[in-house]
């Protein structure tokens, strides 16, 4: 009953949010979905029951869903358990749900220190790549260059342009947001050899695939 009593007072707080960040009066909204100005108020400050004949044509009024009027004000929709998945040297959480960040990915790594990729190696695949260096110390390699990227820095680079990460000295942990297509090639689908983007150490499978030699 309680819960219930909850879920009430929240649906009034949301249809009184809404009609304010849209700057309408009482009257206006009313107006919208043709109930009175006092009945409206009476729902707004819980002096009336609400109805769900009442509901629908102000959800419709306020250009949002009666499921989405009306959903439970519970924490799954907010809190994110992310669970470990992991390859050899490689440890990956995703932190984002498939719902948010207008198609984003966001993802925790921790990469095991390994040897340098050779340049016929490194990744390509459209759009671009970000991350941050929580611990340890991260090497990018970008083309011809090796960029030393340390715990507290950030990287942002083209990922047309051939690259791999790389933890240096030990254990790296990074923070990282990636597009459609970074996802697609960082956490899912592998190249034609058989590996993945992230390297790592030789005479073992590799951080997030497998070993050439072994594959070959």
């Amino acid at each position: 009953m309680a819960q219930e009593l909850d879920l009430d007072a929240v649906i009034r707080r949301r249809i009184r949010g809404l009609r304010l960040a849209r700057g309408w009066s009482l009257d206006a909204l009313a107006a919208r979905c043709r109930l009175s100005p006092s009945t409206l108020s009476r729902l707004e400050t819980g002096h009336r029951r609400i109805a769900l004949d009442q509901l629908m044509p102000i959800a419709r009024a306020l250009d949002t869903s009666l499921d989405q009027l009306v959903e439970s004000p519970e924490d799954e929709d907010v809190v994110i358990r992310p669970q470990p998945s992991s390859t050899p040297g490689l440890t990956t959480w995703l932190l984002s749900s498939d719902r948010a960040l207008h198609g984003m990915t966001v993802a925790k790594m921790r990469i095991q220190p390994g040897r340098p990729p050779a340049p016929d190696r490194l990744a390509v695949h459209p759009g671009r790549d970000w991350f941050t260096v929580l611990s340890g110390t991260a090497r990018l390699h970008l083309g011809e260059r090796v960029i030393v990227i340390e715990a507290g820095q950030a990287a942002q680079f083209s990922t047309m342009v051939p690259h791999a990460i790389v933890a240096q000295g030990g254990p790296v942990e990074i923070l990282t947001v990636l597009d459609h297509d970074g996802e697609r090639a960082h956490l899912h689908a592998e190249d034609p050899s058989g590996d993945r983007l992230v390297r790592g150490s030789a005479g073992r499978p590799e951080p997030g695939g497998v070993d050439r030699a072994s594959a070959e």
